[in-house]
């Protein structure tokens, strides 16, 4: 691979406080040829001055009303010229290492493969990073992939992944009608575009936790039914590859999933998940909680152990 071209696409809305870190951590990227496109997607803070005053370092910064994150990040891509694509929250970072090392393990792989990376929660201090392996930190097929994620081997986020343009493309772009969990669905398009998937354990990336929930988790909603959306959007995907036992048994979990925290706040999406996995398989069951949830649970049914937790710990 020859030295290629890599677009770093931050969507930013009312990101202030963290935007100055996310953009100095894609400038300080070893690989040479990078460029970086901000959107700012209808702040009111901050934020454009902000990424304003990066324009001299050759930052670009794209302004549009809000129209949501999905939409921020359509509009990076259009502008982006490069043969890669390494979509970055303005609240997260990137090691400088990052995307050299994804690059150089694609490199020397066959075409129409994706990158993951190693990634690591923080709260303040990215040097405190969490870096927790979960078993979806291996090479694997597409399909392979997501099974072991929806079964609950846990997820990438958006930093995470280096992806080659001509996988996205045949993808699509990102679906503007979802807000929560829209990266989970755009991925999976992206996933079942490509060969493989190939996991760079020394390639990080830095997750930001917000006291209180991630920005990205707040429960409106219309993030419930985005949420509930890709449920069902991944699992006409994956259905359409492979409708076999095991794929069922993922999606299936994955609606148990939702089900088990929309109980009670969105009461009719988290019934129709109920329904929907055990269609899907009716042997799969909700993911366990801790053993305080699982004793009260055994004792009046999760649902009203849901209730009373959402009353006592809201």
């Amino acid at each position: 691979m020859n030295d290629p071209f890599v677009s770093i696409l931050i969507p930013c809305h009312n990101a202030a406080p963290w935007l100055a870190a996310a953009v100095e951590s894609a400038l300080a990227q070893t690989h040479p040829r990078c460029e970086i496109i901000i959107v700012d997607d209808g702040s009111t803070d901050a934020s454009p001055a902000i990424a304003g005053g990066f324009a001299d370092r050759g930052v670009r910064l794209v302004r549009q009303p809000r129209r949501g994150a999905a939409a921020a990040r359509n509009t990076a891509w259009r502008e982006a010229h490069g043969e890669f694509l390494q979509f970055l929250d303005a609240d997260d970072l990137l090691d400088r290492e990052k995307v050299a090392r994804q690059l150089a393990r694609l490199g020397a792989e066959p075409p129409e493969h994706v990158a993951s990376g190693a990634w690591g929660s923080f709260t303040d201090n990215p040097a405190r990073a969490e870096f927790k392996p979960d078993p979806v930190w291996t090479d694997a097929a597409p399909l392979d992939w997501l099974v072991r994620s929806w079964s609950g081997g846990g997820m990438m986020h958006p930093a995470a992944w280096l992806t080659p343009r001509a996988i996205a493309e045949r993808a699509g772009p990102w679906n503007e009608a979802l807000s929560l969990d829209d990266d989970g669905e755009f991925f999976c398009r992206v996933l079942l575009a490509a060969q493989a998937v190939c996991f760079c354990g020394d390639a990080r990336s830095y997750y930001r936790r917000h006291p209180g929930g991630s920005l990205s988790h707040v429960k409106t909603p219309d993030a419930w039914r985005s949420s509930h959306e890709v449920c069902r959007l991944v699992q006409e995907a994956a259905l359409a590859r492979e409708d076999s036992p095991r794929v069922r048994r993922a999606c299936a979990l994955n609606h148990w999933r939702f089900a088990f925290h929309a109980w009670p706040y969105a009461r009719p999406l988290a019934q129709a998940s109920v329904t929907a996995a055990r269609c899907l398989d009716p042997g799969a069951r909700r993911p366990p909680a801790g053993p305080r949830f699982e004793l009260l649970a055994r004792l009046v049914g999760w649902r009203l152990a849901r209730r009373l937790q959402a009353a006592f710990l809201p």
